[in-house]
Protein backbone atom coordinates (compact mmCIF):
# COMPACT_ATOMS: atom_id res chain seq x y z
CA UNK A 1 0.00 0.00 0.00
CA UNK A 2 1.44 3.31 -1.12
CA UNK A 3 -0.57 6.32 -0.01
CA UNK A 4 -0.20 9.57 -1.90
CA UNK A 5 -1.17 12.73 -0.06
CA UNK A 6 -1.76 16.03 -1.84
CA UNK A 7 -1.86 19.40 -0.18
CA UNK A 8 -1.80 23.08 -1.04
CA UNK A 9 -5.17 23.56 -2.66
CA UNK A 10 -7.54 26.31 -1.73
CA UNK A 11 -9.26 29.47 -2.89
CA UNK A 12 -7.27 32.02 -4.85
CA UNK A 13 -8.18 35.06 -6.91
CA UNK A 14 -7.48 35.19 -10.65
CA UNK A 15 -3.85 36.05 -11.24
CA UNK A 16 -2.83 34.54 -7.94
CA UNK A 17 -0.50 31.68 -7.17
CA UNK A 18 -0.62 28.35 -5.39
CA UNK A 19 1.84 25.54 -4.88
CA UNK A 20 0.63 21.97 -4.61
CA UNK A 21 2.63 19.18 -3.08
CA UNK A 22 2.28 15.42 -3.12
CA UNK A 23 4.22 12.99 -0.98
CA UNK A 24 4.46 9.23 -1.45
CA UNK A 25 4.63 7.66 1.97
CA UNK A 26 6.15 4.37 2.98
CA UNK A 27 9.17 2.44 1.78
CA UNK A 28 9.62 2.19 -1.98
CA UNK A 29 12.47 1.14 -4.23
CA UNK A 30 12.00 3.80 -6.87
CA UNK A 31 9.49 6.29 -8.16
CA UNK A 32 9.75 6.79 -11.89
CA UNK A 33 7.18 9.15 -13.35
CA UNK A 34 5.27 11.59 -11.20
CA UNK A 35 2.59 13.91 -12.39
CA UNK A 36 -0.42 16.07 -11.82
CA UNK A 37 -3.84 15.68 -13.37
CA UNK A 38 -6.99 17.69 -12.87
CA UNK A 39 -10.71 17.28 -13.29
CA UNK A 40 -13.07 20.21 -13.51
CA UNK A 41 -16.82 19.90 -12.92
CA UNK A 42 -18.49 18.28 -15.91
CA UNK A 43 -15.19 17.55 -17.63
CA UNK A 44 -12.91 14.56 -17.99
CA UNK A 45 -9.69 14.20 -16.08
CA UNK A 46 -6.78 15.69 -18.00
CA UNK A 47 -3.02 15.74 -17.77
CA UNK A 48 -1.46 18.86 -16.33
CA UNK A 49 2.24 18.05 -16.04
CA UNK A 50 4.62 15.13 -15.61
CA UNK A 51 8.22 14.76 -14.55
CA UNK A 52 10.64 11.87 -15.09
CA UNK A 53 14.14 12.49 -13.79
CA UNK A 54 14.96 15.94 -15.11
CA UNK A 55 12.52 15.81 -18.02
CA UNK A 56 9.21 17.62 -17.75
CA UNK A 57 6.12 17.79 -19.91
CA UNK A 58 3.23 20.23 -19.71
CA UNK A 59 -0.25 20.41 -21.12
CA UNK A 60 -0.85 23.21 -23.59
CA UNK A 61 -3.28 25.01 -21.32
CA UNK A 62 -0.55 25.54 -18.74
CA UNK A 63 0.91 28.12 -21.13
CA UNK A 64 4.13 28.54 -19.19
CA UNK A 65 2.29 29.34 -15.97
CA UNK A 66 2.95 26.10 -14.07
CA UNK A 67 6.20 24.47 -12.99
CA UNK A 68 6.51 20.87 -11.89
CA UNK A 69 9.43 19.75 -9.75
CA UNK A 70 10.33 16.93 -7.41
CA UNK A 71 12.41 16.14 -4.36
CA UNK A 72 13.45 12.52 -4.74
CA UNK A 73 14.87 12.30 -1.23
CA UNK A 74 11.44 13.16 0.12
CA UNK A 75 9.42 11.30 -2.54
CA UNK A 76 7.57 14.51 -3.17
CA UNK A 77 6.39 16.24 -6.32
CA UNK A 78 5.36 19.89 -6.48
CA UNK A 79 3.26 21.95 -8.84
CA UNK A 80 3.90 25.66 -8.72
CA UNK A 81 1.00 27.52 -10.28
CA UNK A 82 1.00 31.20 -11.12
CA UNK A 83 -1.31 33.55 -12.99
CA UNK A 84 -4.20 31.28 -12.17
CA UNK A 85 -7.39 31.57 -14.18
CA UNK A 86 -10.98 30.65 -13.32
CA UNK A 87 -10.78 27.79 -15.81
CA UNK A 88 -8.02 26.28 -13.67
CA UNK A 89 -10.64 25.49 -11.05
CA UNK A 90 -10.58 21.73 -10.58
CA UNK A 91 -9.65 18.91 -8.31
CA UNK A 92 -5.95 18.26 -8.80
CA UNK A 93 -4.75 14.67 -8.50
CA UNK A 94 -1.23 13.45 -7.93
CA UNK A 95 0.00 10.35 -9.74
CA UNK A 96 3.15 8.32 -9.18
CA UNK A 97 4.62 5.28 -10.91
CA UNK A 98 6.07 3.29 -8.02
CA UNK A 99 8.44 0.30 -7.97
CA UNK A 100 9.05 -1.89 -4.93
CA UNK A 101 12.17 -3.58 -6.34
CA UNK A 102 14.37 -3.53 -9.43
CA UNK A 103 12.44 -6.49 -10.88
CA UNK A 104 8.89 -5.33 -10.21
CA UNK A 105 6.67 -3.76 -12.79
CA UNK A 106 5.80 -0.23 -11.92
CA UNK A 107 2.30 0.51 -10.70
CA UNK A 108 0.35 3.73 -10.80
CA UNK A 109 -0.94 5.20 -7.58
CA UNK A 110 -3.30 8.12 -7.18
CA UNK A 111 -3.93 10.63 -4.48
CA UNK A 112 -7.40 11.57 -3.34
CA UNK A 113 -7.12 15.03 -4.85
CA UNK A 114 -6.95 18.60 -3.63
CA UNK A 115 -9.40 21.28 -4.71
CA UNK A 116 -8.17 24.45 -6.36
CA UNK A 117 -10.76 27.19 -6.76
CA UNK A 118 -9.92 30.32 -8.74
CA UNK A 119 -12.57 32.95 -8.24
CA UNK A 120 -13.07 36.61 -7.46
Amino acid sequence: QVPLVESGGGLVQPGGSLTLSCTVSGRVFMINAMGWYRQAPGKERELVATIISGSTDYADFVKGRFTISRDNAENTVYLQMRNLKPEDTAIYYCNAEVYYSDYDDGKDYWGKGTLVTVSS
